[in-house]
């Protein structure tokens, strides 16, 4: 059986090392690629050709919306969207699902003491 393998977007090194360690635990998943900006995003999409990428919306360089339009233009590939900014309600994750996104996560709004 052939790993899924991911590319994981976040300009915060703490959640990129929460999410690697998260797929790491996946016997069938594997961690492509990192990416801290919109600009790494869209150049490791096209050039690793991962089958998911976790995408954070609030980056410098290029915001998560910019990217996932510009991802979806060049290399489509299902699209995790990962922020504080997305819950059901917010009109954020409807545009982003609207873009092409394929799920949504909301980062907690405090990460417990010893993580």
């Amino acid at each position: 059986m052939d790993q899924i393998k991911a590319l994981i977007v976040d300009d915060s090194a703490f959640m990129r090392m929460v999410l690697r360690d998260i797929i790491d635990k996946e016997p069938d998943m594997k961690v492509v690629g990192l990416a801290k900006d919109g600009v790494e995003a869209v150049e490791k999409a096209v050039s690793l050709k991962p089958d998911v990428i976790t995408l954070d919306v609030e980056m410098p360089k290029k915001n998560g919306l910019d990217a996932l339009s510009e991802i979806m233009l060049k290399s489509p590939t299902r699209v995790i969207m990962v922020s504080s900014l997305t819950s059901k309600e917010a009109s954020i994750t409807i545009e982003c699902l609207e873009k092409g996104a394929f799920d949504f996560i909301q980062k907690p709004a405090e990460v417990p003491l010893g993580l």
